[in-house]
C-alpha cells in the first residue's frame, strides 16, 4: 500500500456529524497516551500530521482522517485519563460505543496497548468489548523501541496473558521510530479494502 493523500476529513461529536459517502472506516482505540498520534503520523507518512500532545486526553472527538480517498482512519478519545471529568469519560465512553455499535461501514478495531506493560484493567474491558460485538480486532502492541531486548520475550508474553489472546486473534508488534509493524498493517489494510 502506498499512500498518496490523506486529510483530516471530519470532526464528529455525534451520529450525524459522520461522513455519509460509504467509505470503508478503520478505528483507532486505545488508552490516553498509548501513542495513537504517532501511530497515525506513522501509517500516514506524514510528521507532525495527527497532534502528539505531552497532555494525554487532548482528543476529544471523532476525528475521520481520509486516506488516498478510499477509506478513514478514526481517531476516537482515549480511555482510562484521570484528568478528565467522570462525567466527560461517560460522555466520551458513550459517543466511543455508539460508534463502535452502530456503523456499518466500520471494518476493523486497531487496538493499540503499550507494548511495554501488561494490559490495564481499561485495555483488557475494551478487548473484551470488540469481541463480544464481535468485531474485527487487531491488538498493535505499541512503543516496541522503549523496550531492552532482553525483555522483549518477556513483555510479549505477559501483553499475551494478560488480554487472553487466543492463536487466531492479530496482534502487530509496533514502533513509531524504527517503524517496525507498518508494512503489516498496510496488508490488513489492503486486504479488508479488497473486499469492498
Amino acid at each position: 500500500m502506498k499512500i498518496e493523500s490523506s486529510n483530516l476529513e471530519t470532526i464528529a461529536v455525534r451520529t450525524s456529524q459522520y461522513p455519509t459517502d460509504g467509505l470503508p472506516e478503520f478505528v483507532l482505540c486505545g488508552r490516553s497516551n498509548v501513542g495513537k498520534s504517532s501511530f497515525i503520523n506513522t501509517i500516514l507518512g506524514r510528521k507532525n500530521y495527527a497532534h502528539t500532545s505531552g497532555k494525554p486526553g487532548k482528543t476529544q472527538t471523532l476525528n475521520f482522517y481520509l486516506v488516498n480517498n478510499a477509506f478513514y482512519l478514526v481517531d476516537v478519545p482515549g480511555y482510562g485519563f484521570a484528568d478528565v471529568s467522570k462525567e466527560k469519560q461517560r460522555k466520551f465512553g458513550l459517543m466511543i460505543e455508539e460508534y463502535l455499535t452502530t456503523r456499518e461501514n466500520l471494518k476493523c478495531v486497531f487496538l493499540l496497548i503499550d507494548f511495554r506493560h501488561k494490559a490495564t484493567e481499561n485495555d483488557i474491558l475494551m478487548y473484551n468489548f470488540l469481541k463480544y460485538y464481535e468485531l474485527p480486532t487487531v491488538v498493535v502492541a505499541t512503543k516496541f523501541d522503549k523496550v531492552k531486548a532482553s525483555q522483549k520475550d518477556k513483555c510479549e508474553k505477559n501483553l499475551k496473558e494478560s488480554l487472553k489472546l487466543m492463536p487466531n486473534d492479530k496482534l502487530v508488534i509496533f514502533s513509531s521510530v524504527t517503524k517496525k509493524g507498518r508494512e503489516e498493517l498496510y496488508s490488513i489494510l489492503s486486504s479488508y479494502l479488497e473486499e469492498v
